[in-house]
């Protein structure tokens, strides 16, 4: 199974939530169903939850990059740049958990003491959840058995309630071990503005041809500043996170349709089928006709 991404109007992620009229999402997923075991960096408004079920992978949290291995686990705030990934094509089992912040919103005072504070909290885009390492063991163990047992729980039909109910004592939790917040005015940079802008465009154009000026200018800098970025952020040229982007597109086509390898090519903006074909091969070590087939 390969996961495609679609975005709202301000190019954040659109998610899929599990539940119709809650946004709560849960799935369990390995690192080998993205492209060279590298998930397309992006962001939402979501509050993210990583829970590493075996293996290990690496994450990128606004091109800052930390380790997890088998029983730790990360919390990426709202509106941060992130993606897992492994260099060496290490396999990796995780539990990938999304809530809303609205679902603790129900009365102002809730949103205004208790959200909003760790929401703008400039010193705290991601917390690892290391239970092993002392004295943070306690309160991180039991955010991650919280969420492994959420998930067990998912096909239940109070499985929302039990959502809220956790997301509320997880969130308690963080709010309580956050670092102070000192800084002053808004969290997010200027470059990570740059960035969101810039992938956004690509999400929204990949099916097209696009040029370096084009990305450049879709964040308001020049090619080389653009380049910059790129790497800092995702260890990628613009045009190998494009091509990468089309990629994981179309491993999601090739999964769910009937188009022909050609059609696939083309809608996925790659020139031509022997072009995409070459690089799917260099990227996945197989054609896309035999992942198609492998996937059957």
């Amino acid at each position: 199974m390969t996961v495609s991404i679609t975005l709202n109007d301000d190019r954040s992620e659109k998610i899929r939530y599990n539940y119709p009229g809650y946004p709560i999402y849960m799935r369990e997923a390995l690192l080998s169903q993205y492209p060279e075991y590298r998930a397309p960096s992006h962001w939402h408004d979501d509050i993210e939850f990583i829970c590493v079920l075996s293996g290990g992978m690496k994450y990128n949290i606004n091109g800052e990059i930390v380790n997890l291995k088998k029983g730790e686990g990360i919390f990426v705030n709202s509106g941060q740049m992130h993606s897992g990934f492994s260099d060496d094509g290490q396999e990796c089992g995780f539990l990938c958990l999304l809530f809303h912040p609205m679902l603790l919103c129900s009365v102002f005072p809730y949103e205004n003491d208790f959200v909003t504070p760790l929401i703008q909290n400039s010193r705290t885009p991601y917390l690892l959840l290391c239970p092993e390492q002392a004295p943070a063991a306690a309160w991180q163990q039991e955010i991650l058995s919280r969420l492994r047992l959420l998930y067990r729980n998912r096909n239940s039909h109070t499985a929302p309630l039990r959502a809220l109910s956790s997301f509320a004592l997880i969130w308690s939790l963080l709010l309580e071990h956050a670092p102070a917040d000192t800084a002053k005015g808004k969290r997010q940079s200027q470059d990570l503005t740059i960035v969101k802008n810039m992938t956004g465009f690509i999400q929204k154009n990949y099916r097209k041809k696009i040029s370096l000026a084009e990305i450049a200018s879709s964040g308001a800098v020049g090619q080389s500043k653009c380049c910059r970025l790129f790497a800092r952020y995702f260890s990628q040229s613009p045009n190998e996170y494009l091509n990468h982007y089309r990629l994981s597109k179309s491993l999601d086509l090739l999964h769910n349709t009937d188009m022909s390898v050609t059609e696939i090519a083309l809608s996925v903006g790659f020139g031509g089928a022997s072009y995409f074909a070459e690089t799917f091969r260099k990227r996945m070590g197989i054609s896309p006709t035999e992942f198609r087939r492998q996937d059957q």
